[in-house]
């Protein structure tokens, strides 16, 4: 199973701070951001992982973690994104590196207590489709948010005003590799993107998109100065990635 962490975008909702450098970079207490996912993925056994990022960093994604020895790593692949064409697009570029396999995509700036190890063990069992991570959070409409009826997703909307439920899509999702024929036939959004939450609602229309409910905190720290803040008060206090 591959891994692949999103570390592309301009992160100007973190201006200042961001004008200078890509968001992934910017410490989480006592760790640059980009280091979590990349922990978290070792820690669930995916050792074979590549980093997209972009803009006029990305240089300084390959100085901080070279070949990614100090993760236990023999080997961190990269890709460049042109532009800010959305999670989609960024995750399109990942076709050669994945082949034939399984992947888990994880946002570069989402952030979690514990860890992901049984969900993977459980994606690692699922024959077909894919597989998503939701949290209940107390703002929905700040994320693409799950309807669940009777146990099962009825529907996946982005950031809708008035939510049906409190079940945030969290940014760790779990694909086989047809994820890419239908990246392949989507659709720009209104804001000029290819949305991953239009990739999940294609496995949910076929029937094969399933769940699973994240144990922990968890902090989306690109979201808003405010909740960078908050994760580094989390993370001092109760750790992360904890096995």
């Amino acid at each position: 199973m591959k891994g692949i962490i999103l570390a592309g975008g301009l992160g100007t909702r973190l201006y200042p701070l961001t004008r200078i450098t890509n968001k992934h970079l910017l410490p989480v207490y006592d760790k640059p951001m980009i280091f979590y996912p990349i922990e978290m993925l070792v820690k669930a056994g995916i050792k074979d992982i590549m980093i997209v990022t972009g803009g006029n960093n990305s240089g300084d994604f390959l100085r901080l973690l070279g070949n990614g020895r100090e993760f236990g790593l023999k080997h961190i692949h990269y890709s460049y994104q042109e532009g800010e064409g959305g999670i989609a697009d960024a995750l399109k570029l990942c076709e050669d590196f994945v082949g034939n396999d399984k992947m888990v995509v994880a946002l570069g700036d989402n952030i979690i207590e514990k860890n992901i190890i049984q969900v993977v063990k459980d994606f690692k069992k699922q024959k077909k489709g894919a597989r998503i991570l939701l949290k209940e959070v107390d703002n929905p409409s700040e994320y693409g948010v799950a309807e669940i009826i009777n146990g099962k997703i009825r529907r996946i909307v982005e950031k809708p005003k008035k939510p049906k439920s409190n079940y945030a899509v969290l940014g760790i999702y779990f694909y086989p590799s047809d994820v890419f024929s239908i990246i392949k036939k989507l659709k720009p959004s209104k804001r000029g993107e290819l949305e991953i939450t239009d990739v999940n609602n294609v496995y949910l229309k076929r029937g094969l998109l399933e769940y699973s409910f994240l144990d922990g905190w968890w902090h989306d720290c690109g979201e808003s100065k405010d909740a960078l803040l908050e994760a580094n008060n989390f993370v001092r206090q109760y750790g992360a990635n904890n096995v």
